[in-house]
C-alpha cells in the first residue's frame, strides 16, 4: 500500500525538528575555533586584547605589520618568526615560536591558521584584506609557499 504524503508529513515532521535542535551543534564547535586559538596560543604573549608587551612583544591590535604582510601570516604562525620587524613604528626583535596543537604537538591544520587569522583581521582595529575574509585554500597556498602543507 502505498505512502500517503500527508501521512508521511506526519512523522517526518517531528523527526525533522529533532534533527534542528541538533544542528546548531554541527556548525557552534567551529565558531569561535579562532578566538579559542588566539586565547590558547597568542594572548600569552600578545597579551588578551592583542595590545602586545611594550617594546618586547609586538601589538595584534591595530597592526600596521598583518595589513602589510598578508600573505605571509600563515607561514608566520606555522614558523615562526626571527629577527627584527617594525610595528606601527616600533622596532621589534624577539623570537616568535610557530603555534602548535598543544593536544597533538603538531601544526596547527591549515582551517585552523584560517579561523586564527580571520580572527586577528577582524578584531582590535583590523580588517580584513580587500577580498574579505581568507580561506582555507589561500592559507593552503601560503604555507606551500613557504614549503610547508
Amino acid at each position: 500500500m502505498p505512502v500517503r504524503p500527508h501521512t508521511a508529513l506526519r512523522w517526518l515532521a517531528p523527526v525533522f525538528a529533532v534533527g534542528l535542535t541538533f544542528l546548531p551543534g554541527c556548525f557552534t564547535n567551529k565558531q569561535h575555533q579562532g578566538e579559542r586559538l588566539y586565547v590558547q596560543h597568542c594572548s600569552g604573549c600578545h597579551g588578551e586584547q592583542g595590545q602586545g608587551l611594550g617594546t618586547l612583544i609586538p601589538p595584534l591590535a591595530g597592526s600596521d605589520y598583518l595589513a602589510q604582510h598578508r600573505e605571509q601570516l600563515g607561514c608566520i604562525i606555522r614558523q615562526g618568526l626571527r629577527g627584527p620587524i617594525v610595528v606601527n613604528g616600533v622596532r621589534y626583535n624577539q623570537q616568535m615560536l610557530g603555534v602548535q596543537d598543544t593536544a597533538t604537538h603538531k601544526h596547527l591544520s591549515p582551517a585552523q591558521i584560517t579561523n586564527l587569522l580571520n580572527y586577528l583581521e577582524s578584531h582590535w582595529g583590523n580588517r580584513p584584506g580587500p577580498a574579505g575574509p581568507r580561506t582555507i585554500a589561500e592559507t593552503q597556498a601560503q604555507l606551500r609557499a613557504c614549503g610547508e602543507r
